[in-house]
């Protein structure tokens, strides 16, 4: 395995604490279907426009959204394209670990 220095993990946890909340990943869900404003998100997560844009700030400054002004309104769009792949991992290990569970409980 290569080692890699102090810096790129602090990267890598830069952007797994991006992705470390349940708003933050609605918010991705929805914004891997098409490019959403804020003022739609707002609506989704059901929180106000301004934990929303704090939200989205923080998926920007760790590069995985990006937005565009339109006028007045900023549109947000997935930037990156390997979410998907990411999810399905995810999404095996919570199978597993229900697995896991379930045999624990005889089930």
């Amino acid at each position: 395995m290569k080692r890699r220095s102090k810096k790129h993990y602090q990267a890598r946890a830069k952007i797994a604490k991006a992705l470390a909340h349940p708003s933050r990943l609605l918010i991705l869900d929805a914004l891997a279907e098409r490019e959403m404003c804020v003022c739609e998100l707002t609506d989704l997560v059901g929180s106000d426009q301004s934990t929303v844009s704090k939200h989205l700030a923080v998926l920007k400054e760790a590069g995985i959204v990006d937005d565009r002004k339109e006028g007045v309104m900023t549109y947000y769009r997935v930037k990156i394209c390997c979410l998907e792949g990411f999810w399905e991992c995810v999404e095996s290990v919570l199978k597993q670990n229900l697995k896991e569970q379930a045999a624990a409980v005889g089930g």
